[in-house]
C-alpha cells in the first residue's frame, strides 16, 4: 500500500538546506568539461554505475559531489523508465541494488550519496529551483527502488551508530534519517515504521533524540497511531526521553484517549520531572486539553505543579544576596542561568496557551475560583490571575469579580501576595503595567479589604520592580489622591507613608510627584493633611541632602503663607503643617527609626528651627481662640504620637505650664468680684482645702469676659488690667500640658494632679423655677458655661482615668458622675433655648465646613421619656448637615466664624424647622473622650435589685460604676465601634466637593489605625460580659418579681429603659467588633432581651459569630430559632411605632428567619397559610396569635419579604438536566410544586389585602417568580412529562391560575391608572407571553402539539369583574364562557394566559387576553 506525502516548496527547500548546511561546502562554479572529469568513478561492467551515468548523474569519488547532468525529476524518470523496460525486470533491480551495496562500501563514496548533489552551470537554466537532492534521496523517490534502498539504509547504519561525529562536523547516523524525512511516497509505510522503532531502541542516547524528533517529518498519517502507542511505551521505559517523545506526541494525530493516557502519566510525574523538561511537559498537557475536560485538567495541574519547588532552588540564594547588597531584587541579564532561562519558557507556554486559547484561560480562572478551602490556594493561583488579566482584555472584569470574592473570603492574604510577588518576580515584573491597572480598579471598591488588596498590590509593585514601574506606582497613587474619592485618599496616602518607610531613598526619587499633591490640599480632610505633611516632612527632613532641599522650600512657603491667611480653613492646614514638620524635625534621635534614620541628638540650629517655627504658630494664632484651640489640639496628638527631642521637650513643658497657670488657673480665696449676671461659687470640688490653700479654674469670668464684655458691658478693673483668655482654649490647653507632663515623667501626672479634685468658679446651674424667667441672653450663657464645664471634666477624665491608685479612680468616677448630671440640667436650659448655637469642642476643617443644622432643644416629648432619648441608636445620615457656606467660601470668611460671626449663625438657624436630637449626636460641641477611659469598665456595675438578690448585703466595694455612668460610657463607646470599625456603605464624593459630617468628634479616634482601636475594644470584652451578665440578671429577676409580665404598673419605667439601653448598647459594641466569646454563651441572652432593636443586633452578632464557625449548620437552625421566637414574641408597647425604624427591623428580622431555616418553602407556607388567615379573622387593631409582630400595619412587610425570599429561592434552584437521575427529577418536581403552591397562597392574599404597596410588591416579585419559572422549571418539565404526566398538568393547571390573578392585577392597575403599577404591566405581560410560547415548545417537544388551544379569556379587574372594552363588547359572553367551559370539561388540561392585540389596533384600546388550554 503506497501513501502519500505531500511536500510544499518551502518544506522541501528547508529540508534541503539543512542537510546541504552539514555537507561540506563546494564551489558553485562555472566548471570547464575538463573539471568535470576530474575525480570521476571508472566506468567498470556495474549495471548500478551504468544506469546512473545513462540517467544523467556522474558519480565522483574523494571529497567531490556526485554531479547532476539533468533535472531531478528528469533523471527519476529516466532511472524508473531504464529499470522497467529492462528485459532483466525484475532481476535488474537486485543488481541494481547490489552495486549500489558495493558501491558504498566505501565510506567516503557513501557520504557524497548522502550529500546533495552539484548541478552543472549549463543545466541550471532549465531548473526552477536552486537546490537539489542527493543520490539517496533520488533513489528513494523511485517507487520501485524504494524499499530497497531503505532496507540497504537501515543494514548500513548500525555501523555509524557508535561512531564519533567525523571532522568535518557530519553525523552519518543524522544524516541517514535525514534522507527519509518529507519522501513524496512511501511504498510500505509500516515497515518503515518498524524499521524506524527498532532503529529508536538500539540507538544511543544522544542519536534517540534526533530519530524521535524526525519521526513526524518520516512517517504518514496511517502509521501515526501506532508510532503514537509505542512512543507512548518507551516514555514509560525511559523518562530521558521524556521531551522528545512529547514534542512529537504533539505533533501526530493520535486518538484522544491515548493522549488523555499520556497526559494523566506526565500528570503523575509532575513533582519528580526536571525543570528542564518542565515547559515541554505543560506545554503538551495544555495543547491535549479539549473543551470538554479543559476544567477537570487544568485543576489537577494547578493542583499538582508546585512551582515553588522548582523556583526556589533557582533564584533564592541569588535574591536573598541582592535584598541584603541593594535592598531590593534587581537581575541582570548575564546573572540569569539555564534554570532561570527554564522557568521564562515555562511562563512563555502558559502566557502562550491563555493568551490564544480562550478555552484554557476561563477553565484556569474557573479552578481557581472553584478551590474548595482557603488553606489550598497558592501563590501560582495569584500570578495566573495576573497573567490572565494582563492576556485576555475580555476577561479582566470576570477576573476582578473572581479576586474580590477571594479576597472577601479570605483566601487571598497580604502574606500570600507577598509570596507571589517574591517568588514570581520575574514574570510578574513584565505585567508591571497591568498590575497597577488591577490596584487602580480595586482602589475603586466599596469593601475595604479589597481595597486593602489593591493598596498591597501597589506596595509590592515599588518594593520589588525596578525604578520605571516604582514611578509609574507613585504617579497612580499621586492621582488616586488627586482623585477626591475620600477612601481612594486615605488608602493612597497610607501606601504612600508605607513606602517612606520601606524604602526612603527610592521614594526620594519621586519626591517631585509627591510634591504636587501640595495644590490639592483645599478639599483634604485634616487627617488627609497630616498624613501628606508627615510624608513630605520625612522626605525633606529625615537626612540632610541637597537633593531634599527643595521640598523644604516648598513646604516652609506652603506654611508661612497659609498661617498668615485669614481665611480659618487655609489656617488650619498652615498649623496641621507645620506641627508635623515640627514633629519630624524635633523626633527624637535616641530610638532608632527608619523614618529618622542618619539623625542624632537635635544640633542647635535644628532646635532654633523648630522653637521658631513653633512661635511663628503661636503668634499667628494667638488672635483667634479656635486657631490656638486648633493648635494645641494638633501639638497634643503630636505628642502623643512622637517622642520630641529632650531639648525641645523641655522648652515646650515650660513654656505651656506657665501660661496655663497664668490663664486659667486662680487661688480659690481670690473669688473674683465683678458685676457678673450671676452670683459665682466655687463648685464640684472633691476634697475640701482651706480658704488659700486651694486652686480653682476660672471659667465663669473668662465666658463673661468673652460673652459680655465684647457686646458693650463694663468690665472691672481687673479684668481690662489682663489680656482676654477664651475659656474655649481651656480643654485643648490641659489636654496639651497633661500630655507634656506624661512625656516629661513617664505618665506620672502628680505635677497637675490639684486639677483633678479643685472647683470650678461657676454658678448655681440647677436652672429650678427660674428657668422661665432668665432672658434668652442669660440662658444662652448658662448652656455655654455647662458645655464648658462638661469639657472641662471630659479633658480631665481623659487625663486621669489612666492613673492607677483607688483614689484617683475614685474621683475619676465622681467626675463622670458629675458629667451625666451636668447633661440632663443642660436638657433642660436648652429645651427652651430653640435657637442656641453651643461653642465648638473640636476645631478641624470638618467641623467648620460642616456644623450639625439641628436644634438643640429637646422637646417635651423627650423630657418626658426621661432617658429613653439617649440610650437611641443614631441615625447615620437623618440629620440635616449645615454647610456654612460664609466658612467655606474662600473670599471674605473670618478666623473665628464662631466667635465673630455667632450672629450670622443665629441667622441662619432661625427659621428652619426645629429637629430634636440627642445630646449624643452634638459631637461637634463635646471634647472626645479617649480610648484609655474605657478602662473605667472593670469597674462593677452594681444596682439594687442585684445587691439585694446575689450579693446579699456585703456591699464592700469602695469604687462602683452606676448604670447612668455605664450607659454614657457605652454611649460613646458604641458611636466609636460604629465610626471607626463598622464604616457606613461607601458613598461616591465628587471632587472639589465638601464631604460630609460623620467624622465630626471622632480626629483623635481616627488618628488610630482600626487595628489598634479592636485591640483596645478586644480588652474590654471581659468587663463588657460582666456588665452583660449583670444586666442579664437584672431583667431575669425583674421577670421572676413581676411573675413574667415586664409591664406591671410598678414597674420602674426609668430605670427599666436605661438597663434595656445598656443590654442594646453592649451587644451593638459586640456587633461590630466582631466579640470573640462563644455563640452558645452569646445565645444564652435571648430570654432576657428587653427590645426588638436589642433582639435585631443580638442576631446580627450571633450571624457574623457563624460566618467564622466551623458546625454551622447546627448554629444556622438555632439563629433561626431565635429568630422566630423573636417574631412571635409581645413586646412593650411603644416597640411598633408607626416609623420607618422599626419596619425597617422588622423587615431585617423576618429577612434573617427565613434565610437561615432550614425549610424556606415550609416557613412562607405558615405564615401565608396559618398566620394571615388567623389576622383576617381577628379584629381591626388585632395581630395574628401565632406571630403577633404581623398585624394588618406590617402585613406589607411580611408580604413583601416572603415573595422576595421566595423569588430567591427558586431562583437558586439549579435547572434539572435529562442527564439527572429519575430521583433528582422527582425531588425537583416535588420542591416546584410546593413552590407554586406559595406563590398561589401569597398572590391570592392581594384579593384581601390590596393596598398600593401590596399590589406593588405582588407585580414586581410576580414577574420575576415567573422568569423563574421560565428558567428553571421549564426545562424540567421538558423532560418530566412522559413519565410524570398528571403532576406535570397539576402544576401547570395551579400556575395557571396564578397567571390569570396577575392579568387580573394588570387589568386592575390601568384602570386606576396608578402609574408606580403600570410600569410593571409591560414586562409582566411579555414574561406571561413567553410562558405561553414556552409551554406550547414544551407540548411539541413531547409530540404532544396537538394538545394546546388557544381561546379569548375576558378582562377582569381584581375582585373578578369584567373589564368592558370595545372588543369584548363585539363577543357576546355567552359565546365565550361556553366555549371556553366546553373546552376545559373535555380534557384535563393546563391554562396559560396570553393577551393578545386589539383587532383595531387603537393604542388606548384595552386589549382581549387569550386562554391557552393544552388536553
Amino acid at each position: 500500500m503506497i501513501s502519500q506525502r505531500r511536500l510544499s516548496k518551502s518544506e522541501n527547500k528547508e529540508s534541503l538546506t539543512e542537510d546541504a548546511s552539514n555537507a561540506r561546502k563546494q564551489p558553485l562554479s562555472r566548471k570547464t568539461k575538463k573539471s568535470r572529469v576530474q575525480n570521476e568513478v571508472e566506468e567498470n561492467d556495474s549495471v548500478f554505475l551504468k544506469l546512473l551515468k545513462t540517467s544523467g548523474i556522474i558519480l565522483k569519488t574523494k571529497e567531490s559531489q556526485n554531479q547532476l547532468v539533468v533535472d531531478q525529476i528528469v533523471f527519476q524518470k529516466k532511472l524508473f523508465q531504464i529499470l522497467r523496460k529492462h528485459p532483466s525486470y525484475p532481476k535488474i533491480i537486485e543488481e541494481f541494488i547490489s552495486g549500489l551495496e558495493s558501491y558504498i562500501e566505501d565510506q567516503d563514496n557513501f557520504r557524497n550519496c548522502l550529500l546533495s548533489c552539484e548541478r552543472l552551470q549549463d543545466e541550471e537554466a532549465s531548473m526552477g529551483t536552486s537546490y537539489s537532492k542527493s543520490l539517496i534521496k533520488l533513489l528513494l523517490g523511485i517507487d520501485i527502488l524504494q524499499p530497497a534502498v531503505i532496507k540497504t539504509l537501515f543494514e548500513k547504519l548500525p555501523e555509524f551508530l557508535f561512531q564519533s561525529v567525523n571532522s568535518d562536523g557530519i553525523s552519518v547516523p543524522r544524516l541517514i534519517i535525514s534522507q527519509l524525512k518529507w519522501l513524496d511516497r512511501i511504498v510500505d509505510g509500516r515497515d518503515l515504521t518498524t524499521k524506524v522503532m527498532q532503529l529508536i531502541s538500539v540507538a544511543p542516547e544522544n542519536l534517540q533524540h534526533d530519530f524521535i524528533t524526525s519521526l513526524p517529518e518520516i512517517l504518514g498519517d496511517a502509521q501515526h497511531a501506532d508510532v503514537g502507542k509505542e512512543l507512548s511505551d518507551l516514555l514509560k521505559e525511559n523518562t530521558s526521553l521524556t521531551v522528545p517523545i512529547l514534542d512529537v506526541l504533539s505533533s501526530l494525530r493520535l486518538d484522544p484517549k491515548l493522549l488523555s493516557k499520556v497526559r494523566q502519566l506526565m500528570m503523575d510525574k509532575l513533582s519528580s520531572v526536571k525543570l528542564d523538561d518542565l515547559p515541554v511537559i505543560i506545554k503538551f498537557i495544555l495543547h491535549s486539553v479539549t473543551a470538554t475536560d479543559a476544567l477537570e485538567v487544568i485543576s489537577e495541574l494547578r493542583e499538582k505543579l508546585d512551582l515553588q519547588h522548582f523556583i526556589l532552588p533557582v533564584w533564592l540564594h541569588a535574591s536573598q544576596s541582592k535584598l541584603k547588597n541593594k535592598g531590593q531584587i534587581s537581575f541582570s541579564g548575564n546573572q540569569e542561568n539555564s534554570g532561570q532561562d527554564s522557568v521564562f519558557l515555562l511562563f512563555d507556554v502558559i502566557k502562550s496557551a491563555v493568551r490564544y486559547e480562550k478555552t484554557i484561560s476561563e477553565a484556569w480562572v474557573k479552578a481557581i475560583e472553584h478551590i474548595p478551602s482557603v488553606s489550598e490556594h497558592k501563590t501560582f493561583d495569584l500570578a495566573m490571575l495576573i497573567i490572565v488579566y494582563s492576556t485576555n482584555a475580555q476577561t479582566k472584569k470576570y477576573i476582578e469579580r473572581v479576586l474580590r470574592n477571594k479576597i472577601r473570603s479570605g483566601c487571598f492574604e497580604e502574606e500570600l501576595l507577598h509570596s507571589a510577588f517574591y517568588i514570581h518576580y520575574f514574570v510578574l515584573k513584565d505585567l508591571c503595567p497591568s498590575i497597577l491597572s488591577l490596584a487602580q480598579n480595586l482602589l475603586h471598591s466599596l469593601d475595604q479589604s479589597i481595597i486593602l488588596f489593591g493598596s498591597l498590590l501597589y506596595k509590592y509593585a515599588f518594593k520589588f520592580f525596578d525604578t520605571y514601574c516604582q514611578q509609574e506606582a507613585i504617579g497612580a497613587l499621586v492621582t488616586h489622591v488627586c482623585s477626591g474619592n475620600e477612601a481612594e485618599v486615605d488608602t493612597a496616602l497610607d501606601v504612600l507613608l508605607e513606602l517612606v518607610v520601606l524604602n526612603l531613598s527610592a521614594m526620594r526619587l519621586n519626591a517631585v510627584f509627591v510634591k504636587g499633591i501640595l495644590d490639592y490640599l483645599d478639599k483634604m480632610s485634616p487627617q488627609q493633611i497630616r498624613k501628606l505633611f508627615s510624608i513630605l516632612s520625612t522626605l525633606a527632613f529625615s537626612k540632610q541632602h541637597e537633593g531634599s532641599s527643595h521640598i523644604q522650600d516648598d513646604m516652609h512657603l506652603v506654611v508661612r503663607k497659609q498661617l498668615s491667611s485669614t481665611i480659618f480653613k487655609y489656617k488650619l492646614i498652615g498649623i496641621i503643617g507645620a506641627v508635623t514638620m515640627a514633629g519630624i524635625m524635633a523626633a527624637d534621635g535616641s530610638r532608632s527609626s527608619s523614618l529618622t534614620q542618619g539623625k542624632t541628638d537635635l544640633s542647635n540650629e535644628q532646635y532654633t528651627q523648630v522653637t521658631s517655627l513653633l512661635q511663628l504658630v503661636h503668634s499667628c494664632t494667638e488672635q483667634s481662640p479656635q486657631a490656638s484651640a486648633l493648635y494645641y489640639d494638633e501639638f497634643a496628638n503630636l505628642l502623643q504620637k512622637r517622642k520630641l527631642a529632650p531639648k525641645v521637650l523641655e522648652w515646650v513643658g515650660q513654656t505651656i505650664l506657665n501660661d496655663f497657670q497664668d490663664s486659667f488657673v486662680v487661688d480659690l480665696c481670690a473669688v473674683p468680684n465683678g458685676d457678673y449676671p450671676f452670683p459665682v461659687k466655687a463648685l464640684y470640688e472633691l476634697e475640701e482645702y482651706s480658704s488659700c490653700d486651694g486652686i480653682a479654674v476660672n471659667l465663669l469670668p473668662l465666658l463673661f469676659s468673652q460673652d459680655f464684655a465684647k457686646d458693650g458691658s463694663r468690665m472691672t478693673s481687673q479684668d481690662s488690667d489682663h489680656k482676654l483668655v477664651s475659656p474655649l482654649c481651656l480643654p485643648p490647653y490641659f489636654r496639651l500640658l497633661r500630655l507634656c507632663v506624661a512625656r516629661q515623667h513617664n505618665g506620672n501626672l502628680e505635677e497637675i494632679d490639684g486639677l483633678l479634685d479643685c472647683p470650678i468658679f461657676l454658678t448655681d446651674l440647677e436652672p429650678g423655677e427660674r428657668l422661665e424667667s432668665m432672658s434668652v441672653k442669660e440662658r444662652s450663657f448658662m448652656c455655654s458655661l455647662i458645655y464648658l464645664t462638661l469639657n472641662w471634666f471630659r479633658e480631665v477624665v481623659n487625663a486621669f482615668c489612666g492613673q492607677t491608685s483607688p483614689e484617683m479612680t475614685g474621683k475619676v468616677l465622681t467626675r463622670l458622675k458629675h458629667i451625666v448630671e451636668l447633661q440632663r440640667i443642660l436638657e433642660k436650659y436648652l429645651a427652651v433655648t430653640p435657637d442656641y448655637v453651643p461653642p465648638l469642642a473640636t476645631f478641624d476643617l470638618e467641623t467648620v465646613d460642616v456644623i450639625p443644622h439641628t436644634s438643640t432643644a429637646v422637646s417635651a416629648k423627650i423630657r418626658k421619656q426621661g432617658m429613653t432619648g439617649r440610650g437611641r441608636k443614631r441615625k447615620r445620615d437623618g440629620n440635616k448637615t449645615f454647610s456654612h457656606d460664609t466658612l467655606s467660601k474662600e473670599d471674605g470668611s473670618e478666623c473665628d466664624p464662631i466667635l465673630h460671626d455667632r450672629g450670622q449663625l443665629e441667622k441662619e438657624f432661625k427659621g428652619k424647622e426645629e429637629k430634636t436630637v440627642a445630646l449624643q449626636n452634638n459631637h461637634a460641641f463635646f471634647r472626645e473622650l479617649d480610648m484609655e477611659v474605657f478602662s473605667v469598665l472593670h469597674c462593677g456595675l452594681v444596682t439594687k435589685v442585684i445587691l439585694d438578690s446575689e450579693m446579699h448585703t456585703e456591699a464592700t466595694e469602695v469604687v462602683q460604676l452606676q448604670p447612668p455612668e455605664l450607659l454614657f460610657l457605652l454611649e460613646d463607646l458604641s458611636q466609636k465601634v460604629e465610626n471607626m470599625l463598622t464604616p457606613p456603605v461607601g458613598r461616591r464624593i465628587p471632587f472639589l466637593k465638601s464631604k460630609g459630617s460623620q467624622n465630626i468628634g471622632f480626629s483623635h479616634l481616627h488618628q488610630r489605625s482600626e487595628h489598634e482601636i479592636a485591640r483596645c475594644i478586644v480588652q474590654l470584652l471581659t468587663p463588657m460580659c460582666n456588665h452583660l451578665e449583670n444586666v442579664h440578671n437584672y431583667f431575669q429577676c425583674l421577670t421572676a418579681e413581676n411573675h413574667g409580665i415586664v409591664d406591671e404598673p410598678g414597674l420602674q419605667v426609668e430605670e427599666y429603659h436605661l438597663m434595656s439601653s445598656c443590654y442594646q448598647r453592649i451587644l451593638q459594641i459586640f456587633h461590630g467588633l466582631f466579640a470573640c466569646q462563644s455563640f452558645h454563651y452569646l445565645q444564652n441572652f435571648h430570654h432576657s432581651i428587653p427590645s426588638f432593636q436589642s433582639a435585631l443586633y443580638l442576631l446580627r452578632l450571633l450571624m457574623v459569630i457563624l460566618e467564622k464557625s466551623t458546625a454551622s449548620d447546627q448554629k444556622k437552625e438555632k439563629i433561626a430559632s431565635l429568630a422566630r421566637q423573636f417574631l412571635c414574641r409581645v413586646w412593650l408597647s411603644g416597640e411598633r411605632e408607626k416609623s420607618s425604624t422599626p419596619n425597617d427591623q422588622l423587615q431585617a428580622l423576618l429577612g434573617i428567619y427565613l434565610e437561615h431555616t432550614d425549610s424556606v418553602l415550609k416557613a412562607i407556607e405558615e405564615i401565608a397559610g396559618v398566620c394571615v388567615p388567623e389576622l383576617i379573622n381577628s379584629s381591626k387593631d388585632a395581630s395574628s396569635s401565632t406571630f403577633p409582630t404581623l398585624t394588618r400595619h406590617t402585613f406589607v412587610i411580611f408580604f413583601r419579604v416572603m415573595m422576595a425570599e421566595l423569588e430567591k429561592t427558586v431562583r437558586g434552584l439549579q435547572a434539572g438536566t435529562a442527564a439527572d437521575s429519575q430521583k433528582i427529577h422527582e425531588e425537583k418536581l416535588l420542591y416546584w410544586n410546593m413552590a407554586v403552591r406559595d406563590f398561589s397562597i401569597l398572590i391570592n392574599l392581594i384579593k384581601v389585602f390590596d393596598s398600593r404597596p401590596v399590589l406593588h410588591v405582588c407585580l414586581k416579585y410576580g414577574r420575576l417568580f415567573v422568569e423563574a419559572f421560565l428558567k428553571q422549571c421549564m426545562p424540567l418539565l421538558d423532560f418530566s412529562f412522559r413519565k410524570h404526566r398528571e403532576d406535570v398538568l397539576s402544576l401547570l393547571e395551579t400556575f395557571q391560575l396564578n397567571t390569570r390573578l396577575l392579568q387580573h392585577l394588570c387589568g386592575h392597575s390601568k384602570i386606576h391608572q396608578d402609574m408606580k403599577l403600570t410600569e410593571h404591566v409591560p414586562l409582566l405581560k411579555k414574561t406571561l407571553e413567553l410562558l405561553v410560547c414556552r409551554v406550547k415548545a414544551m407540548l411539541i417537544l413531547n409530540n404532544c402539539r396537538e394538545a394546546f388551544w388557544l381561546g379569548n379569556l375576558k378582562n377582569r379587574d381584581l375582585q373578578g369583574e369584567e373589564i368592558i372594552s370595545q372588543v369584548s363588547q363585539e363577543i357576546t359572553a355567552d359565546e365565550s364562557e361556553d366555549d371556553t367551559s366546553s373546552l376545559v370539561s373535555k380534557s384535563k388540561a393546563m391554562e396559560v394566559d396570553e393577551e393578545g392585540e386589539a383587532s383595531d389596533g387603537e393604542k388606548e384600546q384595552d386589549s382581549d387576553d387569550s386562554d391557552a388550554e393544552t388536553d
